[in-house]
């Protein structure tokens, strides 16, 4: 959880700015259409899953993905 930044426009936060980047992050890239889009970022710092605002945190597609990424380490 953070405080309350900007997620769109000229004030844009730099970690949005990145997180939202197509450049960077292409299909998980692109502008934040509501509060509480999701973003799974692996270990390598990359995003490596987007979830719309409506997905809860503990959605079953939110677990398999962070599940994924958990086993890359093994």
């Amino acid at each position: 959880m953070f405080s309350k930044v900007s997620v769109r426009g000229k004030a844009i936060s730099p970690l949005y700015k990145d997180l939202t980047s197509k450049e960077k992050n292409g299909p998980f890239g692109g502008a934040i259409k509501w509060n509480f889009t999701k973003f799974l970022v692996g270990r390598d710092g990359k995003v490596v899953a987007r979830f719309a605002p409506t997905t809860k945190p503990d959605a079953p597609e939110v677990v398999r993905a962070i599940e994924r990424e958990l086993e890359k380490t093994k």
